[in-house]
């Protein structure tokens, strides 16, 4: 009996230096969000003083995407490879630096790339989080701790529309770069002291994993397809609406900078709550004695169908109504990706999930950088928002019909993987 009491202090998310890791995991996502999203919420500053077009901006989200993408099967490796303690604050360090850089852009090409030196290096944000996740918490624990960790991350895009404006308002769009990248690297400072008390499994201290498991079982596993296919549906949707919903806000209600901030605000404050609830759900499910596979199915389903009115967005005059759908919207796509995480920890061996998770997230991201750039050239030629939001509505229902095909029967847990 008490060894099992122990086992639920050591899982609890706020026990211990485990619940202090998972807060300071928590605030690299939070950080992580606001570098990517500065971008979005200065646009109408950045278009002014560097004269973009929407094809300009549409290009240079894109290409953040692309950078990504071409590094997530390298980061995903290095993740396995040198283990969490060390991969957190190489990982916060390295794009904190990148978005540092845009202060530093006086041309397009320069600030061209700054964004692909931050899209190469925030590629390593999600496995890290996913693989560090996975080593603190156990099955029951880790959908909340997933949940908290996404629904939190959240925080960063609620606080950029509110602290970014004045802040670049008051000390000007370089400066704002440089003291959001600065803060990453206090960040990686404070990670190393209290991670090196942690005791790590030998695996994570020697970095074998990476070693001990080839990539060729991994890529012909259906379960590596089946989360690669539903981020690539789902993710489009995400970027989507991350980088072009300030837009959206700004041309349609004609808002300025200034009233961007709470609409933006309150939108990422709802898909805070999708992502605790997503987590929450499935952890009361869990403990109902539900087959985990089962309880990440029912709630993707359930995201999915939450998606679907967005489109009705268009036919709104009122910001406050356009801010309810596209905040349900976001909500259910967080509860979708709290529950995807989560299966690929339910159904992938510890010494595969930063590559697949990585594989995943490089999906998500070609079929983002995809939609961002069609989104800039539909836009920029007259085509209007409706295509965007209708491919949105229908995007993670598709998305939860391909799991549901790759993986029609529950799978047992993962086996622990053989050393070699």
């Amino acid at each position: 009996m008490e060894s099992l009491a122990v086992r639920v202090r050591e899982n609890a998310p706020f026990h211990g230096r485990s619940g202090l890791l998972l807060g300071l995991v928590i605030t690299a996502g939070i950080l992580n969000y606001a570098d990517r999203q500065i971008i979005a919420v200065l646009k109408p500053m950045l278009e002014q003083d560097l004269g973009w077009s929407d094809n300009d901006y549409g290009r240079l989200t894109a290409t953040f995407q692309f950078a990504a993408a071409v590094a997530f099967p390298f980061v995903g490796w290095i993740v396995d490879r040198i283990g969490a303690k060390w991969a957190n604050p190489v990982a916060v360090a390295s794009w904190s630096l990148a978005a540092m850089a845009h202060g530093f852009a006086f041309t397009s090409g320069q600030f061209l790339a700054a964004r692909v030196a931050l899209g190469a290096t925030e590629a390593m944000g999600t496995p890290t989080a996913i693989k560090t996740l996975a080593l603190l918490f156990d099955a029951r624990g880790r959908a909340m701790a997933l949940g908290i960790m996404n629904g939190a991350a959240s925080l960063g895009a609620i606080a950029t529309p509110l602290i970014i404006p004045f802040l670049a308002l008051a000390v000007g769009w370089r400066a704002t770069f440089l003291l959001t990248g600065a803060c990453g690297l206090v960040w990686a400072l404070a990670w190393l002291p209290l991670a090196g008390r942690k005791r790590w499994s030998p695996q994570e201290e020697d970095g074998e994993s990476a070693r001990q498991v080839p990539w060729k079982p991994i890529l012909t596993d259906r379960r590596t397809w089946a989360i690669g296919g539903a981020k690539a549906l789902s993710d489009q949707a995400w970027w989507f609406l991350l980088f072009w919903t300030p837009d959206f806000l700004h041309r349609t209600f004609h808002l300025d900078l200034g009233e961007l901030a709470l609409p933006i605000a309150s939108i990422y404050l709802m898909a805070a709550i999708g992502s605790l609830a997503g987590g929450g759900i499935s952890t009361y499910l869990l403990q109902a004695g539900i087959h985990p596979e089962s309880v990440r199915k029912r709630a993707m389903l359930a995201a999915a169908v939450m998606v679907t009115p967005i489109p009705f967005v268009l036919l709104t005059g009122e910001v406050w109504a356009a801010v309810a759908f596209l905040g349900l919207a976001l909500a259910a796509h967080q509860a979708f990706s709290v529950n995807l995480f989560a299966l690929i920890t339910d159904v992938i061996p510890a010494r595969r999930v930063g590559r697949v998770t990585s594989i995943g997230a490089l999906c998500g991201n070609l079929s983002g950088m995809l939609v961002l750039q069609t989104a800039g050239w539909i836009l920029g030629n007259g085509g209007g928002y409706l295509p965007l939001f209708l491919m949105t509505a229908g995007a993670y229902l598709l998305a939860s019909l391909w799991i549901h095909w790759l993986l029609p029967n529950r799978l047992p847990a993962p086996a622990v993987e053989a050393v070699a």
